[in-house]
C-alpha cells in the first residue's frame, strides 16, 4: 500500500502535503514500518454517546412508580360499538364519516386508545351517543349551538 503525497505552491515555496486517502493509512502504515505512534483518542469520539452517567442515575433506577397514559373504558368502547352496530356501520364506515384511519374506531372499541375530544366529540356525533361525563351511552340531547 503506497502513501501518495501531493505537492503545493506557497509563496513561490514547494511544499509537500501530508498522506491522503483514509484518515487512519498514515498510522498503519507507521507502525507496520516499526516507528512509534502516538495516539489518543478523543472521548466519545465517533460513536453515537449522548448520554452522560449523572448523579441521578441510581435514584432512577430506584424508582418503582409505574407511569403510563390513561385509556378509554371497556365501558366507552362497548357504547362505541353498540352506537355505531345500531347506525348499521362499520368500522370502517365509521371512520371515514369521521375523517379518521379504521385503527382508531377499533383501538378506541377495545379500549387501546388514549383518549382525545376532539375524537371522542366526533364519535359522539356521528352515533348520537354520549362518551364523556356522567350519562355515558345516553342520547345527545340536539338543541342550538353556542357561538
Amino acid at each position: 500500500m503506497a502513501l501518495r503525497a501531493t505537492a503545493d505552491t506557497v509563496d513561490g515555496c514547494l511544499r509537500k502535503k501530508g498522506p491522503t486517502g483514509r484518515p487512519g493509512q498514515a498510522i498503519l502504515a507507521a507502525q507496520r514500518r516499526g516507528e512509534d505512534v502516538e495516539t489518543s483518542k478523543k472521548w466519545a469520539a465517533g460513536q453515537n454517546k449522548q448520554h452522560s452517567i449523572t448523579k441521578n442515575t441510581a435514584k432512577l433506577d430506584r424508582e418503582t412508580e409505574e407511569l403510563h397514559h390513561d385509556r378509554v373504558t371497556l365501558e366507552v368502547g362497548k357504547v362505541i360499538q353498540q352506537g355505531r352496530q345500531s347506525k348499521g356501520l362499520t368500522q370502517k364506515d365509521l371512520a371515514t364519516k369521521i375523517n379518521e384511519k379504521p385503527q382508531v374506531i377499533a383501538d378506541y372499541e377495545s379500549g387501546r386508545a388514549i383518549p382525545n375530544n376532539q375524537v371522542l366529540g366526533k364519535i359522539e356525533r356521528a352515533i348520537g351517543l354520549k362518551l364523556r361525563g356522567k350519562d355515558i351511552g345516553k342520547p345527545i340531547e340536539k338543541g342550538p349551538r353556542a357561538k
